[in-house]
């Protein structure tokens, strides 16, 4: 499976971003996809996540400013970000999984998002 991430940049505090991600190879139709977050000298964040079946969750610091979506026929995941802060800055990398499979999350790039104050 391989991932390719894409929408980063530089925003305004208060603005907002799309972050895109689309899987391609042999993707399981159960996976879970979603994006984490690093911040240099931190470890990786966990930030929103999306089932197949369009069950969401969010990290406490996005919940009510971030949107996660998903094309199961597109096999892309997106990521909507409004009201961004500061703290949001950092490389975004979105991910792709399959529970119970024992298989290994499959990763992309990574794309930067810079919240400037």
């Amino acid at each position: 499976v391989q991932l390719q991430a894409s929408g980063g940049g530089l925003v305004q505090a208060g603005g907002s971003l799309r972050l895109s991600c689309v899987a391609s190879g042999r993707i399981f139709p159960t996976n879970v996809m979603g994006w984490h977050r690093q911040v240099p000298g931190k470890q990786r964040e966990w930030v929103a996540g999306i089932t197949s079946g369009g069950s969401t969750n969010y990290a406490d610091s996005v919940k009510g400013r971030f949107t996660i979506s998903r094309d199961n026929a597109k096999n892309t995941v997106c990521l909507q970000m409004n009201s961004l802060k500061p703290e949001d800055t950092g490389v975004y990398y979105c991910y792709s999984r399959e529970p119970g499979s024992g298989i290994s999350p499959y990763w992309g790039q990574g794309t930067l998002v810079t919240v400037s104050s």
